[in-house]
């Protein structure tokens, strides 16, 4: 295993350290599937199940969130030639992760729900009502922990772990693909560099509050409610800076507290000097952990938001005090956490108070004694040869000597052959002794049991601690989220966000791209965005690179900025709650997959067409272009008309400039285009294009944008002008527009005015003078368009 939960050493944040147990229903209860994950560096085990369609979208997606370790799963789903589609479908978009096939025999529904009982911390026994009827993720659990246990070779503490239920309804789906499009966690150009949603919002000073952010830009809060508690909070801590910066000094002194709940809570099922190096070192983490909890709470003591005074008063709780009691009649006051290997070791050392175990003063007296004999020689050695020597120290080598000097100094240009193991790196000189080697093993053998006997007593101490641990939970999720809440706090003084509202209307004053704003120079050309429900599905034309595709993701980022609680860069915004967002952006063929650019953009509509409800947000960019005009046309209509069924917002940005006369038939679409202006180059006395990159009402009027390109490029100019000759010619066959009927004229004008009618009756909040005004000019205009409907029907009867 690349990585031991009782290890001592700080793990980067995001190195995977989660197994997942998946097990799916067999017979007719196939498409059931059963998840049980736990973290290793969190003791915490997360329980879902639910019915999935044959694309296994969910569980993919769960599984991508989740960016596990290792996933196990029952060996007879993954028989040789005869393994299920669920399996097949992981093993292909999970490649990089370890698969352990365990016997089906494991997955025992009676053994997780006895594992559940026996090892849950009572706050969260909820959990067994929950789960009792649910054999699938009852078998998951059985099974992972059972491998846990053998891979760790440590069992968790009784009643020690939290574990918790999650069906798959609280949060908004973002499948994987449309994360990749979107940026959300890995820039696609260079995956080292922070430009994505992740690195604009991440300021998180914990490891658990960047986890947080993380699990949180996957999954999107659909509750408008909890997302409204978020951004009051936010909105307090941009509005009271003392309350800001301090709670933001405390927050940056936590370490990591759920991988320390996490190596606290598990039995090593063999006492070794690491297993009891490692408890010794998580105590006083725990202790420095402790004693920021009355800091906290003063920091938090003037917040007036329900939120933060909910995080407060779990503060309260009179079992942080009693822990850090039991604690310091054992542990010194002043052992804390400290950095540095040597520090650690001293702190280590003389955790434990003096006169509680004689045994264990006499060993650290004679500890004591051999560090100071190490000094003492290493000071004659120097005034010996008249070097100047120092005492170092790492936990590789123990104490060593160390020098800095140039070799000329030196007698002969060599070193007395007294000392071994020589390095040099520039002018700094490591060696060591023969004597050197065996006071170090000493020294080593007096340190073991030291921490042997201040093992016995931590264990002790842990033992009486244990019923009061669980208050560590509520305070690793307290820190956790105002780490989180910090952090949007902090990203908005950065720029001018906006904080959004929740209607049923997509509607976005001057919004610009949050990734585009931190790489680019001048800030971003702002633009609007109006969907409602009665016009739910616009088309969006426009030249090569004048910004749709950016526009597309920005509308997505921004409404995911928004689910999570964060304001949004905008002079002002609201949001429709997306149950779904789908993207279908990428343009690169598959190597790996052996798919076509264009059987990949099939892959990607077909399932976006199977899982899009009336909730979604769909963007959709450049559909068919992996194939002719014709058949890609043909596709895009199709899938156009596929759609505009459901009431879902579509964002269709294309080239084909035939699909904008759906608006014709249908009164929920409406065309945008991205605006060009052309200028006279003098030089070469040719046209060049210029990018506004602003958004407006309307179809595209730039014709055959392509060949003004293929213009600008290198391409030899007789070719261009071939063809702009065959590109009339064919427009002239293929373009028949089609015209509208009065009958149509007069629907759309109806239509217009009762989903005007219906926004008006649900979200105004005009006063009456207003909202007699507003309801007045509505009738203007549905008259003018009706009377524009009538003229029509007379011309076309003359």
């Amino acid at each position: 295993m690349g990585y031991s939960a009782t290890s001592s050493s700080a793990v980067s944040t995001h190195s995977p350290s989660v197994i997942v147990a998946v097990v799916e229903g067999r017979g007719l209860a196939r498409g059931e599937i059963g998840m049980a994950s736990i973290d290793l560096k969190s003791p915490q085990i997360i329980l879902s199940q639910f019915a999935d369609n044959t694309t296994y979208a969910k569980v993919i997606t769960k599984l991508s969130i989740l960016s596990p370790l290792e996933i196990i799963m029952s060996n007879t789903a993954c028989v040789v030639g005869n393994s299920t589609k669920l399996f097949t479908l992981i093993t292909e978009n999970f490649k990089n992760v370890n698969f352990t096939t365990i016997q089906r025999k494991y997955f025992n529904e009676t053994k997780g729900l006895e594992y559940i009982e026996q090892l849950c911390i009572t706050e969260f026994s909820t959990v067994l009502m929950e789960v009792q009827s649910k054999y699938y993720c009852l078998a998951a659990v059985a099974a992972l922990l059972k491998y846990v246990e053998f891979i760790q070779n440590s069992v968790y503490a009784p009643k020690s772990l939290k574990i918790c239920f999650q069906g798959s309804e609280q949060t908004a789906m973002i499948d994987s693909s449309s994360a990749q499009n979107l940026e959300l966690l890995i820039n696609n150009q260079d995956c080292r560099n922070n430009h994505t949603l992740f690195g604009v919002l991440n300021y998180t000073k914990t490891p658990g509050g960047s986890r947080r952010l993380r699990s949180n830009i996957l999954e999107p809060l659909v509750d408008i409610e909890t997302i409204n508690m978020r951004l009051d909070c936010v909105q307090e801590l941009l509005q009271d800076e003392e309350l800001f910066f301090g709670l933001q000094s405390v927050i940056s002194r936590f370490l990591d507290t759920e991988q320390l709940l996490s190596v606290l809570v598990q039995i090593p099922k063999q006492d070794t000097v690491n297993a009891a190096e490692s408890k010794i070192t998580n105590l006083i983490y725990l202790k420095h952990t402790l004693e920021l909890v009355d800091p906290l709470k003063i920091a938090l003591r003037n917040c007036s938001t329900p939120l933060l005074r909910a995080y407060c008063g779990s503060l309260e709780d009179k079992r942080f005090g009693i822990i850090l009691e039991k604690i310091k009649t054992i542990i010194n006051d002043d052992a804390r956490y400290m950095k540095g290997c040597l520090n650690m070791r001293t702190q280590k050392c003389y955790a434990v108070r003096s006169n509680i175990n004689e045994f264990l003063d006499i060993a650290r007296r004679t500890y004591t004694e051999i560090v100071d004999d190490i000094a003492g020689m290493i000071s004659q050695l120097a005034e010996k040869y008249s070097l100047p020597l120092r005492t170092s120290f790492s936990s590789a080598r123990g104490f060593f000597i160390q020098m800095t000097t140039d070799c000329t100094a030196l007698p002969n240009n060599q070193l007395p052959s007294e000392f071994i193991k020589i390095s040099k790196v520039k002018s700094s000189y490591t060696f060591t002794s023969a004597d050197l080697i065996k006071m170090n093993e000493r020294c080593q053998e007096s340190l073991r049991e030291i921490y042997h006997m201040t093992y016995m007593i931590v264990c002790k101490l842990l033992s009486e601690i244990y019923e009061h641990i669980h208050c560590l939970y509520k305070l690793s999720d307290t820190v956790s989220m105002l780490d989180m809440l910090l952090s949007f706090a902090h990203a908005c003084t950065l720029s001018d966000y906006v904080r959004p509202e929740f209607t049923d209307t997509l509607a976005i004053k001057q919004g610009w791209h949050p990734i585009l704003e931190k790489i680019s120079v001048e800030k971003p050309i702002a633009n609007n965005t109006y969907i409602t429900e009665g016009s739910n599905f616009l088309i969006i034309t426009g030249p090569n690179m004048s910004g749709k595709s950016t526009y597309l993701k920005q509308i997505a980022l921004c409404q995911i900025m928004a689910q999570i609680g964060s304001y949004v860069p905008a002079e002002y915004s609201s949001f429709r709650i997306a149950e779904q967002i789908f993207t279908r952006i990428s343009t690169d063929d598959d190597i790996e997959t052996n798919s076509s650019t264009f059987m990949k953009e099939m892959k990607e509509i077909a399932y976006i067409l199977h899982n899009a409800n009336n909730k979604s947000l769909i963007l959709i960019d450049e559909l068919g272009r992996g194939t002719n005009t014709e058949e890609g046309i043909g596709i895009c209509y199709a899938v156009c008309e596929y759609l505009l069924n459901l009431k879902a917002f579509t964002l269709f940005a294309t080239h084909f400039l035939e699909l904008c006369h759906i608006e014709v038939l249908y009164p929920n679409v409406e065309n945008m285009h991205f605006e060009v202006q052309h200028v006279k180059n003098t030089s070469r006395n040719k046209e060049a294009i210029l990018y506004t990159y602003k958004i407006c009402k309307g179809l595209t009027e730039e014709k055959n944008y392509g060949l003004k390109a293929a213009e600008v490029s290198s391409l030899p100019p007789s070719i261009v002008l071939d063809a702009k000759e065959i590109t009339t010619q064919i427009t002239r066959q293929i373009l028949q527009n089609q015209r509208s009927t009065p009958e149509m004229e007069r629907q759309r004008a109806v239509y217009h005015l009762a989903t005007r009618l219906v926004q008006t009756a649900r979200n105004s909040k005009l006063d009456p003078d207003s909202l007699r005004m507003y309801l007045s000019n509505l009738k203007k205009k549905y008259e003018t368009d009706f009377s524009r409907a009538e003229q029509v029907s007379g011309k076309t009867e003359e």
